[in-house]
């Protein structure tokens, strides 16, 4: 019976927002874990601004549009009046399957996604169909990286990169993440952005956990959230190729059974 609920009893981290949740959730109690929601990362849309306006009002003037998450897709198109989603969008590229289903569920389909959901793979792969000279917008969170704006800049495009939403860690979390940590009530901790890692980090130091934590086993999704990971002394026990949350509970499970 353990054999099929490799998770058995096991109390892992969910770092994401009820909406998100769910599947989430589901899927470690497949495997017999016992699924702790924590939301580390929480977003809200910026009080629109000059440069947020005139983006808006110069939509038909971009080739390309990119965006980078599902948060993203959702904020920016939460800006745009019935007369902008009824008129023509430039030429869209995303960065993710989830960005892309969301998208299409807006009524608009991309025209570029990457092999796989980064964003080196993401500038390597579009830029062959994005022209020199070309009028790319990218709406970004407050702590998005830089990283597609500098490549694509490089390249000869014109990017313009406008914060459309902020990052933040909720109150709620804060308080829940410290009693558990600090009772050691969780076995597994899973990351899935670099903001969730230095979401947690903050209240390791504010309450003084690093025991705590360190005696957890960790997972995460992708190269730069490892590489966080990494930079503030954790050993990533689980960091799949494919950079799903499957994939990372699979990478978890292998990792636990090596252990047995």
């Amino acid at each position: 019976m353990t054999q099929s609920l490799p998770l058995l009893d096991k109390t892992v981290l969910v770092p994401r927002g009820k909406d998100q949740a769910k599947p989430f959730s589901q899927l470690v109690e497949r495997y017999g874990g016992i699924p702790i929601e924590i939301p580390l990362i929480a977003f809200r849309p910026i009080e629109e601004n000059q440069l947020l306006h005139d983006a808006l009002m110069a939509l038909d003037t971009y080739d390309w549009i990119i965006f980078t998450s599902n948060v993203t897709v959702e904020t920016f198109f939460s800006f745009l009046d019935e007369d902008k989603l009824g008129s023509s969008l430039p030429k869209i590229a995303v960065i993710g399957k989830k960005t892309a289903e969301v998208l299409e569920e807006m009524g608009f389909s991309p025209e570029f996604v990457p092999s796989s959901y980064v964003a080196e793979t993401f500038v390597e792969e579009v830029s062959p169909f994005i022209d020199k000279n070309a009028r790319v917008l990218l709406p970004k969170g407050n702590l998005a990286r830089e990283y597609i704006a500098q490549s694509l800049t490089e390249l000869g495009a014109q990017v313009d990169e406008v914060v459309i939403y902020e990052t933040y860690l909720p109150d709620e979390s804060r308080d829940k993440l410290a009693r558990m940590l600090a009772n050691q009530q969780l076995d597994i901790l899973t990351f899935t952005s670099p903001s969730t890692v230095d979401h947690l980090m903050a209240v390791v130091k504010e309450y003084g956990l690093n025991e705590q934590v360190r005696n957890c086993i960790i997972g995460c999704i992708g190269p730069v959230t490892e590489k966080k990971l990494r930079a503030y002394g954790f050993t990533v026990h689980a960091s799949p190729k494919e950079y799903t949350v499957k994939e990372m509970i699979n990478s978890t499970i292998a990792y636990l059974e090596t252990e047995e």
